[in-house]
């Protein structure tokens, strides 16, 4: 058995990769009521995952902290009935069937 070689740094460098890469193409549920920091929608954005996020309360007041931050990303924003999509630089909201 002594030739089986196996270095556990480099698998579990390659497993930290592997997490990162999954963080991109994402699409993540939330609620967009006050409580989640404004920084963390945008590194859900910035990671390259979707939001699509249930709207508690005023979109506005709640939504003006990250918005512009998003767009000046390049990110996409859209309301949609009681959802906020939020989409990261590159992936577009098709609204032809609207």
């Amino acid at each position: 058995m002594s030739g089986f070689d196996l270095d556990l740094g480099v698998v579990e460098q390659q497993m930290d990769e592997d997490e990162d890469a999954d963080a991109e193409g994402r699409v993540v549920l939330g609620v967009l009521d006050g409580t989640t920091p404004p920084a963390e929608w945008v590194g859900t954005i910035e990671d390259g995952s979707v939001l699509v996020l249930s709207i508690e309360g005023d979109l506005n007041e709640l939504a003006a902290e990250f918005a512009r931050d998003i767009k000046e990303l390049g990110g996409g924003l859209m309301h949609f009935r009681s959802f906020l999509i939020l989409t990261p630089p590159g992936i577009a909201i098709d609204t032809d069937r609207l």
